[in-house]
């Protein structure tokens, strides 16, 4: 049964995130028995679910470093963030396309910044 979880809007960050095209209608995190599927306005991440080699809750972040959709300069993560208060840092077994078109740069890890990251990690832990 496939789950979605709805990303958490600060509404200080809303009209830019709009602007981008993110919002709560084009920004979730899905997640079945085989796959992760993350929209963020009009980025997609898609990876299987057993491509997640960890996952844990993270935060508070600092704004600048978390909302909008942003490439890690230190490890080459991604996060799609909406909210500095929590999210979810997931590892992947094999880096995955996200960002740029083309797939030729590929992730290690993904951040998002869902309404409930306790429920995310949960279950892509298979708790």
């Amino acid at each position: 049964m496939p789950h979605r979880f709805p990303f958490r809007f600060d509404r200080h960050f809303r009209p830019a995130l709009a602007v981008l095209g993110v919002r709560p209608a084009t920004a979730w995190v899905r997640v079945d028995d085989d796959e992760l599927a993350v929209r963020f306005g009009p980025w997609r991440l898609h990876t299987g679910r057993r491509n997640v080699a960890g996952v844990e809750c993270g935060g508070p972040y600092r704004w600048w470093r978390a909302v909008g959709p942003r490439l890690s300069l230190a490890d080459a993560g991604v996060t799609f963030g909406s909210s500095a208060a929590a999210g979810v840092c997931v590892r992947f077994a094999e880096p995955v396309p996200a960002l740029l078109p083309g797939g030729w740069l590929r992730h290690p890890g993904l951040t998002v910044t869902v309404a409930d990251p306790g429920a995310l990690v949960r279950l892509l832990a298979g708790s």
